[in-house]
């Protein structure tokens, strides 16, 4: 048994119940472990989108100046093809049963793995600050709505309620975080239905059908936002939760129950979103500055505490995901402490920002959508790596050389560590960043398309270039070294 984050390629955790700590952390898991049905991937993945912030997604698509059916047909695309690639992904998991940043390895090398490892460990370590950042903010405000105190004293309790939920899951680990997920996915379900007829009244339909079309450019930045918004912000995570199925479950399943859990509340939810944000521009102003909260001003009193479960529980069930896979890819990174350690100072790490952000931070949308933009640049590419990588590869993966330098998959491969920095360099060039000054360098290859302010300006096109440079770069050259490291 171990009990380290170390790179050794078996492991047991010693215990089936859902509350003893989970001793696994890069290793690969026993064969005795491996249980499950594809249909099981349903829980989690569903628990973490169920989160009523999804219905804050249609004032931020609105934000790019488009009409409802546009905002509906790129929202609807972009989340179900953003979550298709989670599904790819969940593939090496069942193949390797191991996290999905050690997979990685499989293609940048065992050392060389560590670039894409940090960039997943900070891209789910700034999701889990936002998402229990939204939850002291929404506490605060149905607080205020009650006539309940609602300042600093209130928001500081909230965070360190949500911040202890986060924590114990990620720290206790799979078997805990697939029972909360199955919780959480009833009970914010069903609430979040109670919500949508409560709230149905202040759907003005003629408002929504007036909304202006927008034209090419602004709508290719919708659909660039929703796809760095949900499926992008969990594909460094995808294999964490498939990797405990067995060899013999079904591919197809696999990644249709991953896409299909995933993809099904926010679909929902989006559509309401936008019909809402459309009806009200005051509304949709004020989710800007705090998401959850603007929404709770539409119900009646009795309903604000039950509003406040689903809004916590909802947020919750993303953030304990986000929190147990960042300390996964912190191992990955080379720290070499227990997996539960590791979760433990995300969870450290976490706290501090979401103090910040509940205190101190003026205003939500234009931070979050620069950190989107900007770290969504190098996952894409690497997704559209990793994503071409297992379309290539015809065998399991041979789980104890993942853990060996000298191994057949080297130390560092550098050619798909090459096209991160191409598809990062040239996406972040692509791509308009106005939310923080200190991102303002971003675009500077806009010029011969009319520049910063040009109407592609905002199309953000940097991430699906990035995508397509990872994606076509890997299909045309890696694959004769995918066919030798397959035949040793």
């Amino acid at each position: 048994m171990t009990t380290t984050g170390e790179d050794t390629p078996d492991a047991r955790t010693g215990a089936a119940s859902a509350f003893n700590v989970e001793l696994n952390g890069l290793n690969t898991i026993h064969e005795s472990e491996r249980k499950g049905r594809p249909r099981d991937l349903f829980w989690p993945w569903f628990g973490a989108n169920v989160s009523v912030f999804g219905l804050s997604y249609g004032s931020f698509l609105l934000g790019f100046g488009i009409s409802f059916w546009q905002a509906t047909i790129i929202g609807v695309v972009g989340i179900v093809a953003s979550f298709l690639l989670c599904g790819v992904i969940a593939l090496a998991g069942k193949r390797g049963s191991a996290p999905t940043m050690v997979l990685s390895r499989a293609v940048f090398g065992v050392e060389g793995n560590r670039v894409p490892s940090f960039l997943s460990w900070l891209l789910t370590v700034g999701w889990e600050t936002v998402l229990v950042s939204l939850a002291a903010l929404a506490t605060a405000t149905v607080f205020q709505q009650l006539g309940w105190e609602g300042g600093i004293v209130t928001k500081l309790v909230a965070l360190i309620v949500v911040v202890a939920l986060v924590i114990v899951g990620g720290v206790v680990g799979f078997h805990l975080i697939m029972r909360m997920q199955m919780v959480i996915t009833i009970v914010t379900g069903v609430l979040t239905v109670l919500y949508i007829l409560l709230v149905l009244n202040h759907i003005d339909l003629g408002a929504v059908a007036a909304l202006p079309a927008g034209d090419t450019p602004h709508v290719i930045g919708g659909f660039v936002f929703m796809l760095t918004g949900f499926g992008l912000g969990w594909v460094n995570a995808a294999a964490d939760y498939s990797r405990y199925l067995p060899r013999s479950s079904r591919s197809g399943a696999v990644v249709g129950w991953t896409t299909f859990g995933s993809s099904l509340a926010p679909v929902i939810l989006l559509i309401f979103g936008i019909l809402l944000a459309g009806s009200s521009t005051k509304l949709s102003q004020a989710i800007g500055a705090d998401p959850i909260g603007a929404l709770a001003t539409l119900l009646p009193t009795w309903f604000l505490v039950p509003f406040v479960i689903v809004a916590v529980l909802g947020l919750v069930g993303g953030a304990v995901l986000d929190i147990y896979s960042s300390g996964l890819a912190l191992l990955s990174v080379g720290v070499r402490v227990p997996r539960y350690v590791a979760a433990g100072i995300d969870g450290v790490i976490m706290t501090a920002g979401a103090i910040y952000v509940v205190l101190f931070a003026t205003d939500f949308i234009g931070p979050f959508q620069g950190f989107l933009i900007t770290l969504g640049v190098p996952i894409a590419a690497w997704c559209g790596i990793f994503v071409a990588d297992i379309q290539l590869r015809k065998r399991d993966y041979a789980e104890a050389e993942l853990y060996d330098r000298n191994g057949r998959y080297g130390s560092v491969r550098w050619l798909p560590i090459a096209l991160i920095v191409i598809g990062t360099a040239i996406g972040w060039g692509l791509v308009t960043n106005t939310y923080a000054d200190w991102l303002s360098w971003q675009g500077y290859l806009l010029g011969p398309i009319g520049g910063k302010q040009g109407d592609w300006a905002f199309a953000n096109l940097g991430v699906l270039v990035a995508l397509v440079i990872g994606y076509l770069g890997t299909l045309l050259f890696s694959r004769n070294a995918v066919r030798r490291q397959e035949q040793r």
